[in-house]
């Protein structure tokens, strides 16, 4: 016992102390994490891909799975010691042990085991007294269950689960599907997903050991081993199968969160992407870029939402009196002062606002911004800085005007030709196609603004890897061979390659479901399997704790499409823009764009500040520390969260996404128009988030050409904010609608043209025939004849009948075949 107890000491010497130091800090930043104000949050924070492992992992769990508290700690009790106890040795001989009563026949016998793993991989928390020493544990072990090859083993175990074919049938008999169903599908999943994220996360405290094994983890699930497909494919082909209504027990929930930590292992998230960004245009030869985009949205801070003009027709019909007039003079004066500190707003009141418009009242504005008219008057209400009195004159040193703009200007090749093509029109009368250089004959004024236009010359990797592709269509037996380096993101997009469009239908499918404005139907896929019990709730208090778990259901689900997608996007982008374009095209034609605006077709601040989480439900609070009684107040009241970081998140991942397929792309952009999106995403800006507000406003520009003049004339304070915070194109004039771009052309024919060369890329790089028509012939009589052929071994018995069919009986026209030649 003595022996017990010395061993228990040196092992809480030798491991709490780490986890009681981290207490303090990641304590610390927890609370700073949900009670800092967003614009002084950095963008990892903000967009959620450094999440903290607590956070990540309790979007794992289902409130209402029995996988939790003590049905666990009951299932991997060791023989009278703890597993803290054991040292490494003796941990491992028991992994090994498990590991081998998986390989049994009895699939009762292989769940208890899996059970056990989950445990293990939790954090064994039923020997740890706080919520620091489970996440502490929780690593440990799954650094310690990967180096005994537990992944690998629960790999063959889900192949097994996906090929089952009686589950699967079992579930389409049945008329309600819900938990109980995939019990072995969500532990596996359960295990593989708290692997991935505690292996992925890196730390500076982590031994050479951790490293390796992490750098092999990244490589053995980006990779085929044993001539299998990577392991992401193996998770989209269970998304289809889920979405094509063979298998519906799967826990969706689940497999999309695990494919989007599998994605962002494998291939990085943004950092790593700016970062690869860089060494790709040195590789290149490309200048280093302007500015690093990360830290200029670090810095920008959430603009007030724009105000309203005043009612023009009641002042025309009846004209104030004078003392009337002087009031309006004062309060246009204070209005002036708060307007033109865009970021000056109440902190302590963050989300002031007012019930939305309908939909009758937004038609009757025309356009207008009437449906933001609360906004001004809570500003007017609870001033941050007090307003100059209403007598004093206003002189310019009240008046903040910003200090400089956050983008370097851009200009593309085509801005330069097209300016000389004008200019050249109109003073010589002819042009020169896309000679930049010769400037004879033009003024001066043209000299310097070609010269000006030259230094803010921007070239793109996707230019250059365009300019490549049309090379090597011309001239592909001189250019050889293209050598395609086998990074993670080639393979991957070579295994998507020909199931591409299914995979984005069944993301987008799912993405329909779970979206806040969908209306129930009877076609439509059913994601609540893994979240609805088997005896559905009969009191109040379980169908409330039932709802919200639903909504956070469906909010985790979207989070989890929007990051996925954006991820891939950006990747294959990189990679080279044809894979980008073929990935944007496939979601264009299976309507994501009027996906993504029915999205945000509703209270959008609502949908942010919404409540639907219950803190002491969420791992690995729940396993600590003993539940609460929750009553019904308790559950509508919710936590004390000014907003949800969750569907933030999410929003500006539909935002960028929607940016991404609409970028330069003049007949996306018209869907857009069609759609009527700008009411819609105008009514996002009362969010006070800076990069929620600078992908709306980036939308808002590219339209504006479109929407005519009589929108930008009502729309002058939006106006306002997209030169403020949207990086300037030179030459483009989106605020006046003059462009070439903006005449009724039949845009159809880009996204042919663009098929067509997206097309010629996939055929040229992947479809590689053995009989093609650049494939060398040998025309030398002596060579063809004396080559050796091999042929049957009864050939020659048969060879009179062959002479006969194949060169006597054939009738040779030798007066026609001299003349073709």
């Amino acid at each position: 016992m003595a022996t017990a107890t010395a061993t228990a000491a040196a092992k809480g010497s030798r491991c709490r102390p780490r986890a009681g130091k981290r207490s303090e800090a990641s304590g610390g930043s927890r609370r700073a994490l949900w009670t800092a104000p967003p614009w002084n949050l950095s963008m990892e924070t903000q967009m959620g891909m450094q999440q903290s492992c607590q956070n990540c992992i309790a979007t794992l769990k289902t409130w209402n799975s029995p996988l939790t508290g003590g049905a666990l700690k009951k299932i991997s009790r060791l023989k009278g010691r703890e597993w803290l106890e054991l040292e490494e040795d003796a941990q491992k001989t028991y992994v090994m042990g498990l590991l081998d009563r998986l390989e049994v026949v009895s699939r009762e016998r292989r769940l208890k085991v899996a059970r056990a793993v989950l445990y293990l991989a939790q954090g064994t928390f039923g020997e740890c007294d706080s919520e620091v020493d489970v996440l502490h544990w929780s690593r440990y072990n799954c650094f310690l269950l990967y180096q005994m090859g537990t992944f690998s083993a629960f790999l063959e175990l889900l192949h097994m689960e996906i090929d089952n074919s009686q589950a699967c049938s079992s579930a389409l008999r049945k008329p309600a599907i819900s938990i109980a169903d995939s019990t072995e599908l969500r532990v596996l999943l359960s295990v593989m997903y708290l692997m991935v994220e505690n292996i992925r996360l890196e730390r500076e405290t982590d031994s050479c050991a951790w490293r390796t094994a992490r750098e092999t983890f990244r490589t053995e699930l980006s990779f085929s081993m044993h001539n299998e497909e990577p392991f992401a494919l193996l998770l989209f082909s269970m998304v289809t199968k889920f979405c094509s209504g063979l298998a519906p027990h799967f826990p969706i929930k689940k497999v999309l969160l695990l494919l989007w930590k599998v994605i962002m292992f494998t291939l990085g998230g943004f950092e790593h992407l700016q970062a690869l960004k860089v060494q790709k245009r040195a590789e290149l030869g490309l200048p280093p870029l302007a500015e690093d985009s990360i830290q200029v949205v670090k810095s920008m801070r959430a603009a007030s939402p724009p105000s309203y003009t005043l009612d023009l027709g009641e002042s025309q019909l009846a004209p104030p009196p004078p003392s009337k007039l002087r009031g309006r003079r004062g309060s246009r004066r204070q209005l002036l002062t708060k307007q033109d500190s865009l970021d000056i707003y109440n902190e302590r009141d963050l989300f002031k606002t007012e019930e939305p418009a309908t939909e009758e009242e937004e038609e009757s504005a025309g356009d207008g911004e009437r449906n933001l008219d609360g906004e001004l008057d809570l500003l007017e209400q609870d001033p941050l800085v007090p307003p100059p009195p209403s007598q004093a004159p206003l002189s310019a040193e009240h008046v903040a005007f910003p200090k400089g703009l956050p983008w370097a200007p851009k200009v593309r090749q085509k801005d330069i030709e097209h300016f000389l093509e004008l200019s050249r029109n109109k003073f010589i009368g002819f042009t020169l196609g896309q000679d930049t250089d010769t400037l004879v004959g033009l003024p001066r004024p043209i000299h310097e603004s070609v010269k000006t236009l030259k230094q803010h010359k921007y070239i793109s990797i996707a230019d250059v890897q365009i300019k490549n592709e049309e090379e090597l269509e011309k001239c592909p037996m001189s250019l050889g061979e293209e050598v395609v380096p086998e990074t993670p993101c080639e393979i991957l997009y070579q295994g998507m390659l020909y199931s591409l469009p299914q995979y984005m239908i069944a993301l987008l499918k799912i993405l329909l479901a779970a979206a806040p404005t969908s209306k129930a139907k009877t076609d439509s896929i059913n994601i609540l399997a893994d979240v609805l019990p088997e005896e559905m709730p009969i009191t109040v208090l379980q169908s409330m704790k039932l709802g919200i778990d639903v909504n956070r259901h469906k909010e985790i689900i979207v989070k989890s499409i929007s990051a996925l997608l954006l991820l891939l996007l950006k990747h294959f982008k990189l990679n080279h823009i044809y894979q980008f374009e073929y990935v944007s095209q496939h979601l264009v034609f299976a309507n994501c764009i009027p996906l993504i605006l029915k999205f945000f077709n509703q209270n959008i601040l609502s949908y942010i500040t919404a409540k639907n989480s219950i803190s002491v439900l969420d791992y690995p609070c729940c396993t600590i520390q003993d539940l609460p009684e929750l009553t019904t107040e308790s559950l509508e009241a919710g936590d004390n969260n000014q907003f949800c970081w969750r569907n933030l998140f999410s929003c500006i991942n539909l935002l960028r996404l929607l940016n991404k397929l609409t970028k330069w792309k003049h007949s996306r952009t018209m869907m857009l128009v069609v759609f009527k999106s700008a009411p819609i995403l105008k009514r996002a800006l009362k969010v006070k988030q800076a990069m929620l507000q600078l992908y709306v406003l980036k939308l808002l520009k590219i339209q504006t050409k479109y929407l005519g003049r009589q929108w930008r004339k009502s729309n002058m304070k939006t106006m306002s904010a997209i030169y403020q915070k949207v990086r300037h194109r030179m030459n483009d004039d989106w605020a006046y609608g003059n462009d070439i771009d903006a005449r009724p052309w039949d845009f159809q024919a880009e996204e042919c043209t663009l098929r067509a060369n997206i097309e010629a890329f996939n055929s040229r790089r992947y479809d590689r025939p053995q009989d093609s028509e650049f494939s060398p012939v040998d025309n030398c009589l002596q060579s063809v004849l004396g080559q050796r052929l091999d042929l049957p071994e009864d050939f020659h018995y048969s060879y009179e009948i062959w002479l006969e069919r194949e060169v006597f009986s054939q009738p040779i026209c030798w007066e026609e075949l001299l003349q073709n030649h």
